[in-house]
């Protein structure tokens, strides 16, 4: 069973629900040490005060805001916490949205809601109707002294948090670059339509892997065993295909001799896009 990382309660209006919060995902990335060149050494960061030309232990330091150049506002944890005192024990829950209402660019990172000691009656009750709502809880919350944005929803039969970026932190896509408003071609469209119908299956998210991990983790079981490894040659660039009709074409002939893939049942759209081609 995973260690709760934060403890408190959920509330909304008057009701107050002792959770537990884990984390929802375990990160699988594979992590490399800084070696000396002959590999023999691990190299580490140590902190450094450049004015006295000194290393400095961390328990040595203390937190400070850069207003200037070279001039800071030192902050102390005390006055931080004087800010919020309760903020870092309760899930509050201002909100009951659609799920279909928050744009996923607002999504961050999930963790489980399980309930604490003496909150399985309410946390069932919560459960129950938020799913008969079909609602999502906006919420506000502390974690590691941030304030954080958070989505509450029913997942898997229990609650799941979502840490959510602020609206502020979101670039709008107009802002990022220009976007082309030219209308498309409709024959290109019916043929993408097309494509996109032969793509179409339930999500299964078993079936995505990340295959660079599972190479290079075998690579490294190999050099383990004292196994040389080829270097392989750099493959050429793909060639490019500039007609973006025959490209279609191309894609939509690759999946119709994909081996192993069900037939599939005329749709509207397919019909559509065989009458736009």
């Amino acid at each position: 069973m995973p260690r709760a990382m934060w403890k408190g309660s959920v509330t909304f209006g008057l009701v107050h629900i002792p959770v537990r919060m884990t984390t929802a995902v375990r990160d699988q990335t594979i992590r490399f040490h800084r070696l000396s060149e002959d590999g023999k050494s691990r190299i580490r960061t140590k902190l450094f005060n450049p004015d006295t030309d000194e290393e400095v232990d961390y328990t040595q330091t203390t937190r400070g805001f850069e207003i200037a150049p070279d001039k800071y506002v030192v902050v102390e944890d005390e006055e931080i916490e004087t800010l919020s005192p309760e903020a870092g024990h309760t899930i509050d829950i201002e909100d009951f949205v659609g799920l279909s209402e928050i744009d996923p660019i607002y999504y961050d990172r999930p963790y489980y809601l399980l309930p604490g000691e003496g909150g399985a009656k309410p946390y069932r009750l919560l459960v129950a109707a938020m799913e008969k709502a079909d609602r999502v809880g906006i919420a506000r919350f502390v974690l590691r002294e941030k304030q954080h944005l958070a989505a509450v929803r029913v997942s898997q039969g229990g609650l799941c948090l979502s840490l959510m970026n602020w609206h502020d932190e979101v670039v709008k896509l107009k802002d990022a670059g220009e976007i082309p408003d030219e209308k498309a071609d409709p024959k290109q469209v019916g043929l993408a339509l097309h494509l996109i119908d032969q793509l179409t299956r339930p999500f299964d998210p078993a079936r995505y892997e990340d295959t660079f991990r599972g190479e290079l983790m075998a690579l490294i079981k190999r050099k383990a065993k004292g196994e040389e490894i080829e270097i392989a040659p750099s493959r050429p660039a793909d060639e490019k295909v500039v007609d973006l009709m025959e490209a279609l074409k191309k894609s939509l002939a690759a999946k119709e001799r994909t081996p192993g893939r069900p037939a599939k049942k005329a749709t509207a759209k397919s019909s559509r896009a065989k009458k736009s081609a």
